[in-house]
């Protein structure tokens, strides 16, 4: 009885951390560039009273075993990296990856980051940065004259000084992807980094070797669906309340053995 105590909690425990992932979600239901997670679990050790094919009093092969599993744990939270939808914006600097790729961004320590929020800005210095003052890699400068800002879908970028017609192509941003973008270590800022899991960055220009192409004017959405995290919150709630009634049910029988008369 015992056992169904700590199996019971390790449920509990398991979808308590389920509930948290869900809620993540929902919360950056309007983050830009945000990919939803999962959570996923996996059942743990066995406590074997009988084995499978042992020899039987009578001396015939035991058909079956017996096994009394111990609970559940988390095995992974994986992120998933699928399209979110856009949303036009007709910023000029406002830009989206159709298909696979990060932008690369470069830190204040130095090191890079990588993100799917392509929501950038232009500072005091007249060069392409995240919301939050991080440079564009490779970085790329405006002058003061640019009237008109142009970025195609391979990432070449091309402005209109005061005074001219002719457009002047002053650089070209450059997209990232990973072997495994799973990998990945969520840093905050809607910003990852690369690690052993994730591979070593690829560099490549959009709409090549398998890179996206890249959009100006919109943004990339996060790919949250709330019906479907209702439904996974309702499934999460259950499990929790029906874990706890275990528990419940394994006390009533401890109390019931505790309270025996002769």
């Amino acid at each position: 009885m015992m056992r169904a105590l700590w199996s019971a909690a390790t449920g509990m425990a398991a979808k308590q951390l389920a509930m948290d992932v869900i809620a993540n979600n929902l919360a950056n239901v309007n983050t830009t560039g945000f990919k939803k997670s999962r959570v996923e679990f996996q059942d743990l050790m066995y406590q074997t009273l009988k084995l499978a094919g042992g020899t039987s009093s009578r001396g015939s092969n035991v058909p079956t075993g017996i096994q009394v599993g111990l609970g559940t744990r988390t095995s992974a939270i994986t992120r998933n990296f699928t399209q979110g939808d856009f949303v036009q914006t007709d910023n000029a600097t406002d830009l989206t990856i159709e298909g696979d790729g990060f932008f690369r961004v470069i830190l204040p320590d130095g090191t890079y980051a990588y993100t799917r929020d392509g929501s950038f800005k232009i500072d005091s210095e007249s060069r392409l940065v995240t919301s939050d003052g991080y440079l564009v890699d490779p970085e790329i400068n405006f002058d003061s004259d640019v009237t008109d800002i142009s970025i195609a879908p391979d990432g070449t970028v091309a402005v209109i000084r005061e005074g001219s017609d002719e457009p002047d192509v002053i650089g070209q941003i450059l997209l990232v992807k990973f072997m495994s973008p799973s990998g990945l270590m969520s840093i905050g800022r809607n910003l990852y980094k690369a690690t052993v899991g994730s591979g070593e960055p690829v560099e490549g220009e959009p709409g090549m070797d398998g890179f996206g192409t890249i959009s100006q004017g919109f943004l990339e959405m996060s790919n949250v669906k709330v019906v479907d995290e209702m439904v996974n919150m309702i499934i999460a709630q259950r499990a929790y309340e029906v874990n706890s009634k275990a528990i419940q049910t394994a006390d009533d029988m401890l109390a019931t053995a505790n309270n025996l008369r002769r």
